[in-house]
């Protein structure tokens, strides 16, 4: 018994693997041995590989098989010595793998090595399923990734992975593998009442974030929520690409409702890709010389050109030249957009 229990002992510490190793030595051993003992039964190679790995599953399916009396007791004890516990041991020890990678995901553990994907920072679970909800439904391949304090993934989808940790350290962004991302959004921290704090936090994020870009000298786009509009100028340090207002949008939002009766549903299908006309980027045509040449095609393709990305008052502008690499967004639905890029 002492003897079995040194054996398990040990047996359980192999990893995958070592088991790995140990059963392709196993089954290349056995397969010369055989070719060698009994070279008129296993005429090549090939036949002593398919007898062993026949026999280590137990299958034995007859067409090769020993008919002296060292192969059948090599046999025997290729079966019950090696064949049953090896293959015990290496199955064992997948599924073993298998729930300690589970474990590892579910913990935020796992270093994210994908490419082209999105970071979400500090979103509560009721934000991120709505924009996880909006990318799926705009037709993005990418996955998610949410970097936040919590010791547990906040819900499982196919397209989300987790990263655990405090998202202000350059180890636990780099896990995320930030330097690929697309972009980063940065959400304000709902559970502190006071704007101060909420977008301190934030801001300290992305001052981590402009430190690595400068660092790796990578262009990291970033979105940040605020909660309180006078703190712009100071994210503006940190070269943050966009920033939303998270109460002063809702509140304008109100009152726009109240004065504009119907206009929350404009804005409401703006910012939803489920149904209707959306907004989509697009690029300058060669053709293009004015926004007026391009309100105009558009107009006749479909599709309503709004803005070059920084401002809503093309049509006071309709004379001006389109800079080569200006970005027009323009409101369609996606047939339209797809025939504007071809």
């Amino acid at each position: 018994m002492w003897i079995l229990h040194k054996i398990f002992s040990r047996i359980s510490k192999i990893n995958l693997l070592q088991a790995t190793g140990l059963a392709l030595s196993l089954i290349l051993i056995s397969s010369f041995t055989m070719r060698i003992a009994e070279p008129e039964n296993f005429p090549r190679f090939i036949d002593a590989l398919w007898w062993t790995m026949t026999t280590l599953v137990t299958v034995g399916y007859g067409d090769f098989f020993p008919k002296s009396d060292f192969g059948r007791i090599f046999t025997m004890l290729l079966i019950y010595t090696f064949g049953i516990g090896a293959m015990g041991v290496i199955i064992g020890k997948i599924f073993e793998s298998l729930s300690v990678y589970r474990k590892l995901k579910e913990e935020g553990k796992l270093t994210y090595s994908g490419k082209g994907h999105y970071i979400l920072i500090g979103s509560s679970r009721e934000k991120l399923e709505n924009v996880l909800g909006e990318i799926i439904s705009s037709g993005q391949k990418c996955d998610i990734i949410v970097v936040d304090h919590a010791e547990r993934a906040p819900f499982e989808h196919d397209r989300l992975h987790f990263i655990s940790g405090n998202p202000a350290e350059e180890e636990v962004l780099l896990k995320a593998n930030i330097l690929a991302a697309k972009s980063v959004a940065i959400f304000s921290d709902d559970r502190n009442d006071h704007p101060e704090y909420a977008d301190g936090k934030s801001l300290l994020i992305a001052s981590r974030v402009e430190h690595l870009s400068q660092k790796y000298n990578k262009s990291i786009y970033t979105i940040v929520e605020i909660k309180k509009d006078t703190h712009i100028s100071l994210f503006e340090h940190a070269n943050v690409d966009e920033f939303i207002l998270s109460n002063d949008s809702i509140s304008k939002l109100m009152a726009q409702a109240a004065i504009n009766h119907g206009s929350s549903k404009l804005f409401r299908q703006l910012l939803s890709n489920a149904d209707g006309d959306n907004l989509y980027e697009i690029t300058k045509k060669p053709h293009w010389a004015t926004y007026k040449d391009a309100a105009v095609e558009l107009f006749d393709t479909g599709a309503t050109l709004i803005s070059d990305g920084r401002s809503l008052d093309l049509a006071k502008r309709h004379t001006e030249l389109i800079p080569e690499k200006a970005k027009l967004y323009v409101i369609c639905d996606e047939e339209t957009y797809l025939k504007i890029n071809r």
